[in-house]
């Protein structure tokens, strides 16, 4: 069947909050979310969303890289499959990213799209995403844990998700060795049995201070310290860290491309494999990340940070993939989480069951999110 994209629509939404996401490289003080719903020449429809957390005015952007280039380049082609559209569309605006010095952006572009179609393909055959992936080798849920707590309101936050089911639970660091230690001390003492505890640095460290940090904060019995410096870090500076830290270290959120990951996961010096598929890669790009990781003996654990569909996506490529990752389910004031993604799941002991309806499983509420929505555009082939 030949995939012939009709229609794209693109919806920004933004969304203020009480309380920001504070991390060591500055603090996100609105939530903001690009959904895609792309329709074929059929009229089924699949959606998608681009990786556009920060900076806070990020999303502005990739919507009118999207408008003038994605969009215009998407609607004049027809493919074999979400894969092909992946590669056919990275190959055919690579030059254009190059000159416009942002490959970044029209990678989360591009993902977001081969989302949309993986979405609209499982929609169109009846299965849900997971099952179009790995057929009946995947599982119907996946265990969670909850993340983006900050350190100055970890306390209240576990204990408050703990209460909606997570047994699992992720605290920023690299606020200073003081608070960074109070923080994780305490947490990790009022764990209760069956409970984890993780730490995200968000490259926050330089050697020196990760050599200090990995052993006193390791010492805590983590389940992993994620990014404890900044990820293009040579292989040296990696290796002497996964040797120092008594629990493994975890990345992949800053690293594109297949060579990327597959140096990542060869030189073995991340025990846990992050990728976040609408930043780089799309489904195409994360189930063949996340095989690939788990064949060699690591922990695939996808990064979002984002809205419900890309939370969902998440899950049904965990699910597809297997092994003993865990979902990171952002837990911080969001609006847009749930309303963009109806009937949205609920974490029951630690473990999000998926849907079996196709697809992704959800749909947008496009009513409910009406008040934070600030740009509605529509692109059709031909037009």
């Amino acid at each position: 069947m030949t995939l012939h994209i009709a229609r794209i629509e693109t919806f920004l939404y933004r969304a203020e909050v009480a309380e920001p996401v504070k991390t060591s490289f500055g603090s996100i003080p609105r939530r903001s979310a690009l959904l895609l719903r792309v329709e074929d020449a059929e009229g089924a429809h699949g959606w998608g969303e681009v990786w556009c957390n920060f900076p806070p005015y990020s999303a502005d952007n990739k919507q009118r890289l999207f408008e003038t280039v994605v969009a215009p380049a998407a609607l004049i082609g027809r493919y074999a499959d979400a894969p092909d559209a992946w590669h056919g569309l990275t190959a055919r605006t690579a030059r254009r990213a190059i000159q416009g010095g942002e490959p970044g952006p029209f990678a989360a572009c591009i993902a977001g799209l081969d989302l949309a179609l993986w979405d609209l393909a499982a929609r169109r055959a009846g299965k849900p995403l997971r099952a179009m992936l790995a057929g009946d080798a995947a599982g119907d849920a996946v265990p969670a844990y909850a993340s983006g707590l900050n350190p100055d309101t970890a306390t209240a936050a576990v204990a408050r998700c703990r209460e909606a089911g997570f047994r699992a639970f992720k605290v920023k660091v690299a606020f200073g060795a003081e608070i960074d230690e109070a923080v994780v001390s305490g947490l990790a003492r009022d764990l209760r049995p069956g409970e984890r505890l993780m730490v995200d640095a968000n490259q926050g460290w330089d050697v020196p201070e990760a050599r200090r940090a990995v052993r006193r904060l390791g010492a805590h019995g983590l389940g992993w310290i994620e990014e404890p410096i900044p990820a293009d870090r040579p292989a040296a500076e990696w290796a002497e860290l996964a040797m120092l830290s008594p629990v493994p270290l975890a990345g992949g959120e800053n690293v594109m491309g297949y060579e990327g990951f597959a140096t990542l996961i060869s030189q073995g010096h991340h025990g846990v494999v992050q990728p976040d598929m609408l930043k780089w890669g799309g489904v195409t790009g994360a189930f063949a990340v996340g095989r690939r990781s788990v064949a060699a003996g690591r922990s695939y654990c996808p990064h979002w940070l984002g809205s419900g569909i890309g939370l969902l996506a998440a899950a049904q490529v965990l699910a597809a993939v297997g092994g003993p990752g865990l979902l990171e389910h952002d837990v911080m004031e969001n609006p847009l989480r749930e309303a963009l993604a109806q009937p949205f799941p609920r974490v029951r002991d630690g473990v999000l069951a998926l849907p079996a309806t196709p697809g992704l499983g959800v749909e947008p509420d496009l009513a409910a999110a009406a008040p934070w929505l600030v740009t509605h555009m529509e692109h059709r082939a031909g037009a």
